[in-house]
């Protein structure tokens, strides 16, 4: 397990700054594979043999996400789930979005 994916997702409040430039890098070479889009959000495809597996997926993630209270977008297409992460209440990154990509990658593993 990733140092993040043992962390918990701490709620936003607002009045935050989103993450920019270097604290921003640092932590996406911590989760593979997820691309950092503007600076705004994170964004990672998964690839499955068939719709039924992808599915499967799409609601494990959602009990992360839950337990997380950290809610990402996720689209659901056959043998493919695409999921994009920022906080909303910012409208940007935080430590908690990769923290949910790394708990998320763990689905896999």
């Amino acid at each position: 397990m990733s140092v993040l994916a043992s962390k918990k997702c701490v709620p936003c409040r607002g009045g935050v700054p989103p993450l920019k430039g270097a604290p921003l890098q640092s932590l996406q070479k911590q989760v593979e594979g997820w691309s950092v889009i503007e600076e705004h959000h994170l964004l990672k495809t998964f690839k499955f043999p068939d719709f039924c597996t992808a599915l499967n997926f799409v609601n494990r993630v959602g009990e992360v996400a839950e337990q997380e209270s950290h809610h990402p977008v996720i689209t659901l297409t056959w043998g493919k789930v695409e999921i994009k992460i920022y906080t909303h209440k910012i409208n940007g990154l935080t430590e908690s979005d990769f923290i949910l990509a790394a708990k998320i990658d763990n689905l896999i593993k």
